[in-house]
């Protein structure tokens, strides 16, 4: 069983997160991850996007959403809200939200923002309006999770998160990475027992 980890990263710190909610998953007896990114947008006057990612995961396709038993998206906040790159993936899948093929799957967020007051929550609440249309179950993080209340960085309820800083140039510290794993578990868990 596959957990679909989707997400946008400009930076590498949404990526490094991605890592770290795949290595959750795959803690869990009889799931694992599939890790996909979305391209950036482009005016169209833009350099073209290239058919396979540089380096990374490849990009994303439908046929990714279909085969796997529960999604987990991440992106950078923009003001708040999710990146357009991740934003304009999820608005291609009116065809999926038609036929109700995510419906009844679990799924979660996380994010990554410069700053500790950049919208790490309301990007977290801006992921989660499609996947409800979409029929999907949200999974957050419990405070039973103890880096929740000892962070000093990202770590919500809402979904795993992380601070960069302005300069971009810090890591994912012990309790964010914590939290990005803790959530790739729940996710997968949650998805083998919605299957059994």
């Amino acid at each position: 069983m596959e957990i679909l980890v989707l997400y946008y990263s400009l930076h590498g710190h949404t990526a490094s997160m991605a890592r770290q909610i795949a290595r959750g998953i795959d803690e869990v007896a009889g799931a694992s991850a599939r890790i996909r990114t979305v391209p950036a947008v482009s005016s169209g006057l833009d350099q073209r996007t290239p058919p396979v990612p540089v380096d990374g995961p490849p990009w994303v396709r439908k046929e990714d959403l279909l085969e796997c038993a529960g999604l987990i998206i991440g992106s950078p906040t923009r003001f708040g809200n999710m990146a357009a790159a991740l934003k304009y993936f999820i608005d291609s899948t009116a065809a999926e939200w038609y036929s109700g093929s995510l419906a009844g799957k679990p799924a979660a967020v996380f994010t990554s923002t410069a700053s500790l007051h950049g919208g790490q929550e309301s990007t977290l609440l801006s992921m989660m309006l499609p996947l409800l249309h979409h029929g999907m179950v949200l999974v957050g993080l419990p405070f039973s999770e103890a880096g929740i209340t000892r962070t000093a960085g990202g770590g919500t309820p809402y979904g795993a998160s992380q601070f960069s800083s302005w300069s971009g140039d810090r890591a994912l510290d012990d309790d964010e990475s914590g939290l990005c794993r803790a959530l790739g578990r729940r996710v997968a868990g949650i998805a083998l027992k919605l299957q059994s």
